[in-house]
């Protein structure tokens, strides 16, 4: 079986466990949108490249944008239906690959999310391929919204979760693919292989060189959890409480050398091309 089949396998195994997610964790998906509002607008064309079961697509539906999504995985478009249905809005819905322009729809987009992908494609001439794609269906001064996870993850989910992983970090060495990871962890580099499923894991630097050689004007770079990856004590906050940290966390999570405090990473750009 090769990558991709695998990373499918993961998802249509079980669609439900990716919505739910950002139910666990509601601030990576919280800042996200601060970002997505601030560009995106009601009847504005949104390719949802990569979109699981639509939780972006359902909110941006909901403010009034005019939204395709398309994903790998026929469990995640089968779920991302039913709760856009459940949601009282409507999005196209449709199986594809990112790496397949033809099963992908035509542009132009005014923006493009791929928040899922490039998460699984582990060559950079894949990464680079998906980049394309993306930008062919772009139109000029579009916005591209690209999701990466951090080569840093690891460790901060264990660090959120100390009574789950009593080694902690030291656990990590048991298989030939936690030796690899461990390594490039260590080093701040980069690792694709096995993992949750077949995934890849960057940091900001390898990011940026992603983008070298395209159209693109890079706007952002943020850390998607700003400064609540390794929280504790989240859902016991008032609601100003959380209001406040949310408010600090998008004060700080541009900050260079805060990038790494976060699982998830997003690159935004605008098309000039």
């Amino acid at each position: 079986m090769n990558d991709r089949d695998i990373v499918k396998d993961y998802y249509d195994s079980a669609p439900e466990a990716e919505w739910a997610r950002l139910e666990r964790s509601p601030w990576e998906f919280e800042i996200n949108c601060v970002y997505l509002d601030g560009y995106i607008r009601p009847g504005e064309r949104v390719l949802d490249l990569g979109g699981g079961p639509g939780r972006y697509s359902i909110h941006l539906a909901k403010h009034g944008a005019n939204v395709t999504l398309v994903d790998l995985s026929d469990g995640n478009v089968a779920l991302a239906r039913e709760k856009a249905a459940a949601a009282g809005v409507e999005i196209e819905a449709r199986q594809g690959d990112a790496l397949d322009a033809a099963s992908l729809p035509e542009g132009p987009f005014d923006h493009v999310l791929c928040m899922g992908p490039l998460y699984h494609l582990l060559e950079r001439e894949e990464r680079l391929r998906a980049i394309e794609n993306c930008l062919a269906r772009l139109k000029k001064r579009g916005k591209l919204y690209a999701a990466f996870i951090s080569i840093f993850s690891d460790m901060i989910y264990r660090i959120g979760r100390l009574d789950s992983w009593p080694e902690g970090i030291l656990s990590i060495g048991g298989t030939e693919a936690e030796r690899k990871y461990y390594a490039a962890l260590k080093s701040g580099g980069e690792y694709a292989g096995d993992a949750f499923t077949r995934a890849y894991f960057t940091n900001p630097e390898q990011i940026l060189r992603h983008f070298e050689g395209f159209p693109l004007r890079k706007l952002h770079l943020l850390g998607s959890e700003g400064l609540f990856a390794a929280r504790q004590g989240w859902f016991t906050l008032s609601e100003e409480q959380r209001s406040a940290w949310m408010q600090l966390s998008l004060d700080v999570c541009e900050l260079p050398e805060l990038l790494s405090w976060s699982e998830h990473l997003l690159y935004i750009g605008e098309k000039l091309g």
